[in-house]
C-alpha cells in the first residue's frame, strides 16, 4: 500500500472514475440505489457522475492510509473556516467535527489531525470484512492520529477524550445499531440518525464543527470547509436527530456529486421497528 501510495493523485482519480463507471455500468444494485436516493434527495446531478466520484473517493484511501501523513496533508491547497478551530481551542472547548461520506473526507481528516496541538480521534465502524480493520487501523493511527471503534468501550473512549480538550471526528450519515438512533428526516425520507452526537455535544459542552474535503479537478488536491452547526442541540432525541441531519444536508448541497449516494441510508437496521409508511 505504501508503494501504490507514491503514485500521484490524478492517477488514482483517473482509474477510480473509470472504475466507478464501470460498476454503474454493470451492477443493477449499485446504480438503481444510486439513482434512487439521488431522485429522494432531489438532486439534478448526473448518476455517471456520481459514480466517477464514488470510484476516486474509493482509490484515495490507498493515498489516505499509506503515504506518510506529511504527504497527505500536502494534497488540502486550501482551508476555509479554519478560525472556528481556533476559536474553540482558544477557549478550551473539545471539539467534535462532523463530516458525511463527501469527498475526500479521509484526506480532509488527516489534514484537520497535522494542524491540530493535540490528538484527533476518529469514531469507526469495524468493517464487515474483519482483515480490513487493522489495516484501515494502520492507515488511521500516525501522527496525531487515534482511532475509537463504534462500541460501547469506544463510546466511553469517545467521552473521556473530549473531557481532556480532545477533539474527535464522527461521520453522521451510518445507520446506527439498535438502540442507538432515532427515525429522523433526511432529504424528506424519514432515517435512522445517530444520537450519539448530540449526548456527546450536550455532556462535555464541545464546539460541533461542520467540515468536508472538497476533492478538485484533475487530480489537483482538495479544499477543506468548517463550518459551525447552525443550531445548538436541544437534548430532545428527534429533534436532535433532525438538526444533524438539516446540518449534513445543508453539506451536500454544496457538492452533491461527491457524495456517497450509493449507501443504503434508510435501511431499517436489525432489530428496529420501521417508521410508519416505511417497509
Amino acid at each position: 500500500m505504501r508503494t501504490a501510495a507514491s503514485l500521484p493523485l490524478a492517477f488514482y482519480h483517473l482509474i477510480g472514475g473509470l472504475v466507478g463507471r464501470l460498476i454503474y455500468l454493470f451492477s443493477k444494485r449499485f446504480a438503481n440505489t444510486l439513482r434512487t436516493n439521488l431522485a429522494r434527495g432531489g438532486m439534478s446531478v448526473s448518476p455517471w457522475k456520481v459514480a466517477a466520484e464514488t470510484g476516486k473517493g474509493a482509490f484515495e484511501l490507498l493515498i489516505a492510509w499509506g503515504r506518510p501523513p506529511a504527504g497527505v496533508s500536502r494534497l488540502v491547497k486550501g482551508c476555509t473556516g479554519w478560525e472556528h478551530v481556533e476559536h474553540a481551542l482558544q477557549a478550551g472547548q473539545g471539539i467534535v467535527f462532523v463530516t458525511p461520506h463527501l469527498g475526500g473526507f479521509d484526506i480532509a481528516g488527516r489534514y484537520l489531525s497535522s494542524r491540530l496541538p493535540v490528538p484527533l480521534t476518529a469514531m469507526y465502524r469495524p468493517p464487515k470484512l474483519q482483515w480490513l480493520e487493522p489495516l484501515m487501523n494502520a492507515g488511521r493511527v500516525r501522527g496525531n492520529g487515534r482511532t475509537a471503534p463504534a462500541t460501547a468501550a469506544g463510546v466511553r473512549q469517545l467521552f473521556k477524550t473530549l473531557r481532556q480538550g480532545e477533539p474527535l471526528i464522527i461521520l453522521p450519515d451510518q445507520a446506527p445499531a439498535e438502540g442507538g438512533g432515532v427515525w429522523a428526516p433526511f432529504f424528506g425520507r424519514p432515517a435512522y440518525t445517530m444520537t450519539l452526537l448530540a449526548r456527546l455535544a450536550l455532556s462535555t459542552d464541545a464546539k460541533v464543527l461542520m467540515f468536508y474535503g472538497e476533492r478538485l479537478s484533475f487530480g489537483r488536491g482538495f479544499h477543506v470547509h468548517i463550518v459551525p452547526m447552525a443550531e445548538a442541540f436541544s437534548g430532545e432525541a428527534e429533534q436532535d436527530a433532525a438538526r444533524l441531519n438539516h446540518a449534513v444536508e445543508q453539506l451536500i448541497q454544496q457538492c452533491p456529486s461527491q457524495y456517497l449516494w450509493s449507501y443504503n441510508r434508510y435501511k431499517v437496521p436489525a432489530g428496529v421497528a420501521a417508521p410508519d409508511g416505511v417497509k
